[in-house]
C-alpha cells in the first residue's frame, strides 16, 4: 500500500465514513450535504491519524516499527505538512456545507491535534477524547441527514464501545507508552482496574442496546442483526477480565472492532427507511 494512503489508516477513516452513510440510510435523506460530509469525515479523520503518527513516531518505533514514519517511508516534516493540509481542506468543505458543520469540523480538528500532542498521554482524558470524537461522527452525520435525535442515541453507544476499545488498546501498548512517558490508565492504575472498566463498558453497551428499539428509533431487524455483536462484546468482556496479556489484548481489540462493524450493520438493518422500501 502507498505510504501516504497507509498513514491515513483508511480502514479507520472509512469506518467514520460508514457512520455518515448510516445516518443517511436511517433517515432516508441522500443529499449533497451527506456526500460532502463523507468527504469531510474521511479527510479530517485521515488528517487526525497522520498527526497522531507524527507525534507518536517514537512510540511506534517500539510498538509498530512498520508504520510509514518509523519505517522511513515518509519523512517526519512531510507528515506534518500532509496532516495540516488535510485538516484545512476538510474544514473548508465543512464550512461550505453549513456554519455549524464547519465549527464542528474546526473544533474536532483542534481536539485531534491536542489529543495527539498531549491528551492521549493523560489518564482517561485521552480515551474520553477519542471516544467523544467517534460519537460526534454520528451527530455530524445526523446534522447532514437531518436526523439529529437518532444520531445522539447512536453516538452514545459508539462512545461507550470506543471507550472500551481505547482502554484495551492502552493495555496492549503499555511497553511503548511507558518508554514515551505516557500516563495511561493501565500504567497509572494497573491492568486489573483497566480490564474491569473496559469489561463494564462493553457489558453496559450490550445490555442497553435494545433501548433504541423500544424507543421506536430502530426496527426489530436491528435486534436480530445486533445479536452476533452482543455475543462478541460479552465474550470480549469475559476474555479481557480473564487474560490481560499483550497477545490477548491485541486479539480482544480486533474482536471489538469487528463487533463495532457488526453493530453498524445492525443500525442500517434496523432503519425504518429500509423497512419502508421492503414493504
Amino acid at each position: 500500500m502507498n505510504a501516504y494512503l497507509e498513514i491515513l489508516r483508511p480502514v479507520n477513516a472509512l469506518m467514520a465514513v460508514i457512520v455518515i452513510l448510516l445516518m443517511a440510510i436511517i433517515s432516508g435523506n441522500f443529499t449533497l450535504d451527506v456526500l460532502l460530509a463523507v468527504l469531510v469525515i474521511f479527510t479530517v479523520f485521515g488528517a487526525g491519524n497522520v498527526i497522531n503518527d507524527y507525534f507518536d513516531h517514537r512510540i511506534d518505533a517500539i510498538n509498530k516499527p512498520g508504520r510509514p514514519i518509523p519505517s522511513g517511508r515518509i519523512r517526519l516534516k512531510t507528515a506534518l505538512i500532509y496532516s495540516i493540509s488535510l485538516f484545512i481542506i476538510g474544514i473548508i468543505i465543512a464550512f461550505f456545507i453549513s456554519l455549524i458543520m464547519g465549527i464542528i469540523a474546526l473544533l474536532s480538528s483542534i481536539l485531534m491535534i491536542w489529543y495527539a500532542y498531549s491528551l492521549k498521554r493523560m489518564v482517561i482524558i485521552g480515551n474520553l477524547s477519542i471516544s467523544f470524537l467517534t460519537g460526534l461522527c454520528f451527530v455530524f452525520g445526523g446534522i447532514a441527514a437531518n436526523e439529529i435525535i437518532t444520531s445522539i442515541y447512536l453516538g452514545f453507544y459508539a462512545f461507550l464501545m470506543t471507550m472500551a476499545r481505547e482502554i484495551v488498546k492502552d493495555m496492549e501498548d503499555m511497553e511503548g507508552d511507558k518508554a514515551d512517558g505516557a500516563n495511561t490508565l493501565p500504567i497509572a492504575h494497573g491492568e486489573g482496574i483497566s480490564s474491569k472498566l473496559a469489561a463494564f463498558l462493553m457489558i453496559i453497551d450490550s445490555i442497553s442496546s435494545p433501548i433504541v428499539f423500544f424507543l421506536g428509533i430502530l426496527t426489530i431487524y436491528y435486534l436480530v442483526a445486533f445479536a452476533p455483536a452482543f455475543v462478541l462484546f460479552i465474550y470480549c468482556a469475559w476474555s479481557i477480565l480473564k487474560d490481560q496479556s499483550v497477545e490477548n489484548t491485541r486479539d480482544v481489540s480486533k474482536k471489538i472492532k469487528i463487533g463495532i462493524g457488526i453493530a453498524f450493520l445492525a443500525f442500517a438493518a434496523g432503519s425504518p427507511f429500509l423497512l419502508s422500501l421492503i414493504r
